[in-house]
């Protein structure tokens, strides 16, 4: 089965994820022991908070797993899902937003892994091939979490 294109994209997707690479960074060291209070504050007034960035990829990634089933999807940078504000999110809460989020990455893997390369030319409904949507995602997660490490470092700072 000629797949080492996709086994190379999930594990590029794992190691953002949870795993050692070369950033030597991933989104389990900088948000697995975040408290809720940490979670919800915004360290400046035009600073995402944490959770609020972790909603923010989490409606993107779920969004591009309904485009990889081939269902519609509308999700834009105008939705209100897009960037959701805390006092919402707080009603979620921090470990089940943290939750659901690390789960949609394990659908995403799960979704993709057993499929053959050529999948990833299949062409969805806006016209991108379904590669160039896969390495959307991963992009997306490294802009993110860098911010996501900012945050961080200015939420330590007032400490």
């Amino acid at each position: 089965m000629n797949n080492k294109l996709i086994h190379n994209i999930a594990q590029q997707l794992n190691d953002i994820m949870d795993q050692e690479n070369w950033l030597d960074e991933n989104f389990q060291k900088k948000i697995g022991e975040l408290t809720e209070e940490q979670a919800f504050k915004r360290p400046l007034p035009e600073l995402h908070s944490v959770a609020e960035i972790i909603s923010h990829l989490l409606v993107w990634r779920e969004e591009s797993i309904r485009k990889l089933q081939g269902k519609e999807a509308q999700l834009s940078m105008d939705s209100p899902e897009n960037w959701r504000s805390n006092e919402e999110l707080k009603a979620i809460g921090w470990n089940n937003l943290k939750n659901d989020f690390f789960q949609s990455q394990q659908e995403l893997i799960q979704w993709i892994e057993d499929e053959t390369d050529d999948y990833l030319e299949n062409v969805y409904l806006d016209g991108y091939k379904f590669k160039y949507l896969i390495e959307g995602l991963i992009h997306h997660d490294l802009y993110h979490l860098g911010q996501v490490g900012i945050t961080i470092k200015f939420l330590k700072l007032q400490n």
